[in-house]
């Protein structure tokens, strides 16, 4: 990719897009621009992946194509209102922050400008991140294909429309808190039963990790890969029947509900 990335700010997820971009060797560390306001933690990145750092966003912008904003929800407009007169039609900004909507960017920088908005999640610390991609209407559909080879980087990617972020964020964005919750409560049972927890973990983890890859890889339903765990009378079916009986699927599904429902609050 022969383009300039920039990030102002580069917390956990700015730091896995930047491990991303850097392990796959779409592009090399003396073409990104990264600014935060700790000289501590700029050396840091400096020494562990040979990128050019700024306490300044201004320089981020003047030296890249395409800049990812990576702050906090309520620092971004502070952010934009200082690097706006930089933007012009040759920069790309990319968002990741919940609640933070390309017309509240637009707003401040200007529609005719290139906007997209991004929502990863956590896997991308370990390469196996989701993530949703909403361009505006100034971005070309050359421009967004390097947006999906960037975030495909450390994970999967899917253009989407932005009406559908509140939904991404409720099975995508805030999910791998309720896979933990499942993962946690499946060692609990295995312990109940007399497992050592460190290898409850182990087989809790492994089993949800082997299941979302034969949804992906096989391209079945769901319920047709967990009709072949069940056999008639067997200890399977027996387990499903319970987590019928205790509301399993209906807790999901209100809680990805409850997500949606904050997010779109959060936007307003």
């Amino acid at each position: 990719m022969n383009k300039k990335i920039g990030f102002i700010g580069c917390g956990n997820m700015g730091e896995a897009i930047l491990g991303g971009i850097l392990s796959s060797g779409i592009l090399k560390s003396d073409n990104i621009w990264v600014s935060e306001l700790s000289k501590t933690r700029l050396d840091e990145l400096s020494e562990k992946y040979g990128v050019n750092t700024t306490t300044d966003g201004k320089e981020v912008v003047k030296n890249s194509d395409i800049f990812i904003i990576a702050v906090k929800p309520n620092i971004y407009p502070a952010v934009l209102e200082d690097i706006k007169e930089l933007v012009d039609s040759t920069k790309t900004v990319v968002t990741i922050a919940a609640g933070v909507t390309i017309a509240s960017v637009e707003n401040i920088i200007g529609s005719d400008k290139r906007i997209i908005r991004t929502m990863p999640n956590t896997p991308a610390l370990v390469g196996e991140g989701m993530t949703s991609i909403s361009p505006n209407g100034m971005v070309s559909i050359e421009e967004l294909e390097e947006i999906k080879i960037i975030f495909g980087s450390f994970g999967k990617s899917e253009i989407l429309s932005e009406y559908l972020i509140d939904s991404v964020i409720g099975v995508s964005g805030s999910s791998p808190a309720y896979v933990f919750m499942f993962i946690e409560a499946l060692a609990d049972g295995a312990v109940l039963q007399g497992m050592p927890r460190d290898k409850a973990y182990k087989f809790a983890a492994q089993s949800v990790l082997g299941s979302a890859k034969m949804v992906l890889e096989t391209g079945k339903h769901p319920g047709v890969l967990k009709d072949a765990v069940c056999s008639p009378g067997g200890t399977t079916i027996e387990a499903v029947k319970v987590l019928e009986e205790e509301g399993f699927r209906k807790a999901v599904i209100k809680a990805v509900e409850a997500c949606a429902e904050k997010s779109k609050k959060m936007s307003k």
